[in-house]
């Protein structure tokens, strides 16, 4: 079965309604784009040929190539790995922000597919969201059970309190004993180098990271043009401001902002990957795949 790759897009999804069918759609439509997968792991797959060595079990033995061939030929298989991946899921108010769709929405639907891809690779797959403390935790499992119950959380976050994301890490980095692939997926409001010193304390206990950074697309642009009153999510604290008058120096600094986390995260090892609300989830799949075909 083909699925369309237009479910790809953040605001097709939007409009569905079940949270399984939204992850199976992005996942599957992502899936039939990439054909033939160059990635081990997604299931017992061919992969290719290798000489019979002695120890190799005969019954692998590939009778039609020897028949060719004269030699003895058996075929390898792409491996199913037992990656331990833990989801953390910002739902903080700044997520709440978008005006087709709001950048937690969008982090919904992207841990969504994550967890359902993780789940028909037969890894373990755990969440946590969080605001100023962390309100939801399931470790890592493979069983069905296990990623029905992540759906639900997922289904039910909502933006609520102000940002803690370095605090919230920190103490992650403390519960998450086992290691694995930690995923975050933060708009990463909080103080940046606090923000970083949080995710090297998971590189510090041998896990590996991906960070989406989850932004819509106003934050970047800034294309407000008449005088307002800008409201904060988090703390309800309001500004009027002069669009036309800051932007220029307000884009220079959330772009500093932008290379400040790439730069610095890669110098940590750490993989970083800007995402909007308006960004096809393939982009963010790839993303996730070559990290996991790094760890394999």
């Amino acid at each position: 079965m083909i699925i369309s790759k237009k479910y790809l897009n953040p605001e097709v999804l939007a409009r569905l309604s079940r949270l399984d069918i939204k992850a199976r759609l992005v996942v599957e439509g992502f899936m039939s784009g990439l054909h033939l997968s160059p990635y081990k792991g997604f299931s017992q797959e061919f992969a290719d040929y290798r000489q019979y060595m002695p120890g190799d079990e005969p019954k692998r033995i590939d009778w039609k190539a020897y028949g060719r061939s004269d030699r003895f030929y058996i075929k390898e298989y792409q491996e199913e790995t037992n990656l331990r991946a833990y989801i953390l899921l910002d739902k903080s108010g700044s997520m709440g922000y978008g005006r087709k769709i709001n950048k937690l929405e969008y982090a919904k639907y992207l841990s969504a597919s994550l967890a359902y891809m993780l789940f028909k690779q037969k890894d373990s797959v755990g969440i946590a969201t969080f605001d100023t403390e962390i309100r939801e935790i399931v470790p890592p499992s493979s069983k069905r059970s296990n990623f029905t119950q992540i759906l639900k959380i997922i289904d039910k976050a909502a933006p609520s309190g102000e940002t803690s994301l370095s605090n919230i890490l920190f103490q992650l980095a403390q519960k998450l004993k086992r290691r694995g692939l930690v995923i975050l997926i933060s708009d990463l409001f909080d103080e940046p180098e606090i923000v970083v010193k949080a995710l090297r304390s998971f590189r510090c206990r041998k896990h590996e990271i991906i960070v989406f950074h989850t932004l819509d697309i106003d934050e970047y642009k800034f294309p407000f043009n008449k005088s307002a009153i800008f409201f904060d999510l988090e703390d309800n604290s309001e500004m009027i401001i002069q669009p036309n008058i800051i932007r220029a120096s307000y884009q220079k600094k959330f772009n500093e902002l932008l290379e400040f986390y790439r730069y610095r995260l890669l110098e940590s090892h750490i993989d970083y990957e800007t995402v909007y609300t308006n960004t096809p989830y393939d982009k963010a799949l790839f993303s996730y795949l070559q990290k996991r075909e790094r760890l394999l």
